[in-house]
C-alpha cells in the first residue's frame, strides 16, 4: 500500500509576527514547525503502514528549502521518505495554486492508495488544499475523519466528525482524507527515527520536474491574493458590573437603555 501524507511548515503559533510595511507574515528568523494538524496525518499514515506490512509512507510538502527540516521530522516519526516541492515559480501560491502544484508532484511520483492531510493549516485556516488536491487528482475525498474503522484491499470505512455526531462512510481507493485531532495521538520521534531522518535523502522536485503549467502555479496561478495582514487592535474600554445577580441584571438593562439599545 502506497500512502502519502501532505504536510506544511508554518510559523510557530506562539511566535507569529507581521511585517508592518508589507502587511505579510514574517517568516525569516521565525521558528517554523510542522502544521499541528498535519502531525495527526503523519501519525495515521505511519500507523496504517505498521498494520499493513510492505506499505510505504511518503511525506510531501511544498515550500522553501528550509521546509526540508519538516520532512526530516516526519521521517523521524516513521515515514519512509520525504519529497520537497521547491522552485521559485511556486512562490506566493494561494490554496488553488498550491493544490495544483501538489497534484502535479503526486502524479509525477506515481501510484498511490491513500493521501492523508491535516484538516487545515494554522497560518491560513482555509481547509481548502486537501479537497482541492483531491478534485485535481480526480479521487474520492472525505473531510474531518476521526477514525478509520476498517480497511481491506478494496474498501475503507471511516467515521467523519460532524457537529451533531459522526457519519460512517465506506468507499474504495484511491482516496484522500483530511483528519482531525481526535483520530490519534502523535508519537514522539525515537532515537532510531532521528538517526534515520538525519541520513535520509530528501528528493526535491521543481516545476520542470513535475511538468507544471507555469500559468497555474505561484502568483500567476492564484486567483485570490492576500493584500494585507494585520493584528487587530486590542479592545479597550468596557465596563464591569459587580454585586448580586439581580443588581447586575438591573445595571446592565439600565446601561442598554442609556445606550438606546432597548
Amino acid at each position: 500500500m502506497n500512502i502519502i501524507a501532505c504536510i506544511k511548515q508554518v510559523p510557530n503559533t506562539t511566535d507569529v509576527k507581521i511585517d508592518s510595511q508589507t502587511g505579510r507574515l514574517k517568516r525569516e528568523g521565525v521558528e517554523s514547525i510542522i502544521n499541528p494538524f498535519d502531525e495527526y496525518a503523519i501519525e495515521e499514515a505511519v500507523r496504517l503502514k505498521e498494520k499493513n506490512p510492505g506499505s510505504k509512507v511518503t511525506v510531501i510538502t511544498m515550500g522553501p528549502p528550509q521546509a526540508e527540516s519538516a520532512l526530516r521530522e516526519a521521517i523521524s516519526r516513521g515515514a519512509d521518505e520525504g519529497v520537497l516541492v521547491c522552485d521559485r515559480p511556486f512562490g506566493g501560491a494561494d490554496t488553488l495554486a498550491t493544490a495544483y502544484a501538489l497534484s502535479s508532484a503526486i502524479k509525477h511520483l506515481g501510484n498511490f492508495d491513500i493521501i492523508f492531510c491535516g484538516k487545515q493549516a494554522t497560518d491560513g485556516d482555509t481547509a481548502q488544499v486537501g479537497p482541492g488536491l483531491a478534485e485535481m487528482l480526480g479521487i474520492t475525498h472525505i473531510a474531518y475523519v476521526k477514525k478509520i474503522e476498517n480497511i481491506d484491499g478494496k474498501t475503507i470505512r471511516v467515521e467523519r466528525l460532524m457537529e451533531d455526531g459522526y457519519d460512517v462512510i465506506e468507499c474504495g481507493f484511491p482516496i484522500l482524507m483530511t483528519v482531525v485531532k481526535e483520530i490519534n495521538v502523535p508519537r514522539i520521534p525515537s532515537l532510531k527515527g532521528k538517526m534515520n531522518a538525519k541520513k535520509a535523502v530528501i528528493k526535491t522536485l521543481t516545476a520542470a520536474d513535475v511538468n507544471a503549467d507555469l500559468k497555474r502555479v505561484g502568483l500567476d496561478g492564484s486567483p485570490t491574493q492576500v493584500m494585507k495582514i494585520f493584528t487587530p487592535p486590542q479592545r479597550t474600554g468596557g465596563e464591569k458590573f459587580s454585586g448580586e445577580p439581580q443588581d447586575i441584571a438591573l445595571s446592565i438593562v439600565g446601561k442598554f437603555k442609556e445606550l438606546g439599545i432597548v
